[in-house]
């Protein structure tokens, strides 16, 4: 209900993503381009449960995107050496090749282990603006001084 006051109904109708903020606030930690970031978040919005990885075409890919198939690849590809995503080969019997499921656990690993350090900062930031911000903490340092 509160997204829909947001977004409006209509347009929450079509679909959402749940992303943990993690993955934005910790960009350039994760080494990701606007590009690289665009690429993930679009493969995230196909997983839609724990146990079925997601399968999206990088045709469909590069339309939401606005990329070629052959770029969405390659980004892909720089995904996957950076140990965020891993291409999953799909075959159908007597079809041939399917789209590649991709195994975001990586992900979900790097960003298990920036938490406890970007929670830290976030408390840290808490603490700060509970005490009535830096200028008085300064003002507190100094007079014991």
């Amino acid at each position: 209900k509160a997204s829909e006051k947001k977004w409006g109904s209509a347009v929450m109708k079509l679909g959402f993503s749940l992303l943990p903020s993690l993955i934005f606030r910790a960009q350039a930690r994760l080494g990701l381009s606007p590009t690289h970031l665009a690429v993930l978040l679009q493969i995230a919005d196909y997983w839609w449960e724990h146990e079925r990885k997601p399968y999206p075409g990088t045709s469909a890919l590069g339309e939401r995107l606005s990329l070629s198939p052959r770029q969405v690849r390659r980004h892909i590809a720089d995904l996957e050496k950076a140990g965020l995503v891993k291409r999953i080969e799909r075959r159908a019997a007597h079809r041939g090749k399917l789209t590649n499921f991709y195994d975001l656990s990586g992900l979900v690993e790097k960003l298990k282990k920036l938490e406890p350090e970007f929670r830290e900062v976030q408390e840290m930031k808490r603490k700060v603006a509970r005490r009535g911000g830096l200028a008085r903490q300064k003002n507190q340092t100094e007079k014991k001084t």
